[in-house]
């Protein structure tokens, strides 16, 4: 398995009379196979809310879900079940894939809706079993959960018990750091959208609605499907740039395909910078987009930078290989004519979209409901200008239910702010 690095300036032309000129740089990335390459062994671990709300119809299709989940893996895979509720336990230890039917009578007999919401709980025996199971697999995780975790007690400046929610995102750090992906799903209309979006950022997992029962065996599948299609694990896009060009001190490096997330960045000694990119599917694109700042170039096609890629290759596994090293041209020009890179500026417009919507759900907190309609339309705008006509309809939904003087109920907010990071799917 190899990786394809590209890059692509929204415009390479650049003036050479302008003391700076801002750039969004495109890098591409994925995972390409070779003619002989072998099945990956997967190490999936699914951490299941069986909290009271799930009772009945939503816990007995998430049951279906995981059935037909296991009937897809291959010999040699592996899972492990995590539920919690009040308190979290191990349904399933991480094993190898022997006897689905097995596994699937445990599930039956032992997930039980009662309780309440412990995530940090379940996400931390989660990541215990999934670690069992690392060595030359893809590992990752499905989280899907229907509420809150508990939050601790403040009594003006002691903090009594637990806060969930601050646990759960320093067990996603840890996640990463150890090469684990963590997949997020919201059931219903009562989960932390905040949470679970930076569950799912911080590993470069993936944020998913399940809005009705039904959905479950949906999405799972989707889901399923990407990580059949991972190909090298725990990369990092190592980025230098030459004296005179510099990053954004803003936000300056955010994947916009396919979920945009803001990404952060590590400048190292040397004076390079690192941005963990977590699995590359094969022959699925990764785009990330960095913002650069130009300082004034001598004439000519000058490099502005380089790039490339450390991962890891299960297949074979070996851990901390690199990508051949690419340079990064721009073009500096006294007659200056623009041109444009329309696949970039659709980049540009989905990162866009993202932070418009943004802006609108922090103008709603805030209590400006006609600035958050607003900015809902100006990103229904910007996601017709990409065709995303889902995220438009979506948007300007909302935006028209504010304007009537409406409120936004958890489920509008809860889809506002998954087509704001993706394209919907049909």
């Amino acid at each position: 398995m190899k990786v394809q690095l590209l890059s692509t300036l929204n415009d390479p032309n650049v003036d050479v009379a302008q003391l700076s000129n801002q750039r969004q740089l495109a890098i591409t990335i994925s995972a390409v196979a070779g003619e002989l390459e072998q099945h990956v062994p997967l190490n999936l671990c699914l951490i299941l809310d069986q909290s009271g709300s799930m009772h009945g119809q939503p816990l007995s299709t998430v049951i279906q879900a995981v059935e037909q989940l296991l009937d897809k893996l291959q010999p040699g895979d592996r899972i492990c079940i995590v539920a919690f509720a009040g308190a979290a336990q191990v349904i399933i230890p991480n094993q190898i894939i022997n006897d689905p039917e097995s596994i699937k009578s445990q599930i039956k007999k032992k997930l039980k809706a009662s309780g309440g919401t412990v995530i940090a709980e379940g996400l931390q025996l989660g990541i215990t079993e999934l670690m069992k199971g690392t060595k030359g697999a893809v590992s990752q995780a499905f989280l899907l959960t229907d509420g809150h975790g508990e939050s601790s007690l403040r009594i003006w400046k002691w903090e009594l018990g637990k806060d969930d929610d601050k646990r759960c995102l320093e067990l996603a750090h840890k996640a990463t750091k150890i090469n684990l992906t963590i997949n997020t799903l919201g059931f219903g209309s009562e989960w932390n959208q905040d949470l679970l979006e930076k569950i799912a950022d911080a590993g470069g997992g993936t944020l998913a609605h399940i809005e009705r029962p039904e959905q479950v065996v949906d999405e799972f599948s989707r889901l399923f499907r990407r990580i059949q299609s991972v190909g090298l694990t725990n990369a990092y896009l190592l980025l230098s740039l030459v004296p005179n060009v510099r990053l954004a001190e803003l936000k300056p490096i955010a994947q916009v395909y396919p979920d945009t997330i803001e990404l952060p960045v590590q400048q190292e000694a040397h004076g390079g910078f690192i941005v963990r990119l977590g699995d590359l599917m094969q022959d699925v694109e990764r785009v990330v987009l960095a913002n650069l700042y130009l300082g004034q170039l001598s004439e000519g096609q000058q490099v502005i930078g380089h790039l490339q890629i450390r991962y890891d290759d299960p297949a074979v596994n070996k851990q901390g290989l690199v990508s051949p090293m690419i340079p990064v041209y721009a073009n500096v020009v006294k007659a200056y004519q623009p041109a444009v890179n329309p696949q970039v500026q659709q980049s540009i417009l989905a990162l866009a979209k993202y932070r418009q919507t943004q802006l609108a759900e922090a103008k709603l907190q805030q209590g400006d409901r006609t600035g958050a309609a607003t900015m809902l339309q100006t990103a229904a705008k910007t996601a017709l200008q990409i065709g995303d006509t889902g995220a438009a309809t979506v948007l300007q939904s909302s935006a028209t239910r504010l304007q009537a003087g409406e409120q936004l109920s958890q489920s509008d907010l809860k889809k506002t702010r998954i087509v704001s990071k993706t394209v919907l799917q049909e």
